[in-house]
């Protein structure tokens, strides 16, 4: 039997509770998933995301993935549901992962606005942006 994927294999919900020195953590939801899970650096959290979506298979990815050494095993926490960060709250709806990358949207709850990204980097830097302040 083939997997039914939908919107909820596409979102992640990330709370941040803290950033110390540009260095973000908080919890994360990972698609598909109710439960939270912490993070305590954004490539923790990007390389936990990446695992997930990688397990699911969903967005596929464009390309095969290249690493030094077998990443170590993933992490379960029973934190509880996402709610909202202390900080800050962001919803990234994840529609592609091409050119060894991720292309979405990602929604700042608490500022009421919504950009396109088309790299994990840029979504580090409107993630930045959203907490750094104007």
């Amino acid at each position: 039997m083939a997997k039914v994927y939908g919107e909820a294999q596409r979102r992640i919900r990330i709370c941040v509770d803290a950033c110390d020195q540009g260095v973000i953590s908080g919890r994360y939801v990972p698609p598909g998933q109710t439960e939270s899970r912490p993070f305590h650096s954004l490539v923790q959290l990007i390389v936990e995301t990446e695992r997930c979506l990688d397990e699911a298979n969903f967005p596929q990815s464009y390309t095969a993935k290249r690493t030094f050494s077998p990443l170590p095993e993933f992490q379960v926490s029973g934190t509880g549901p996402g709610g909202s960060g202390q900080l800050a709250t962001f919803d990234i709806r994840l529609l592609f992962r091409q050119h060894a990358s991720w292309q979405g949207t990602v929604s700042w709850v608490e500022g009421h606005s919504e950009e396109s990204f088309r790299s994990v980097l840029e979504l580090i830097l409107l993630l930045d942006s959203a907490l750094s302040g104007p």
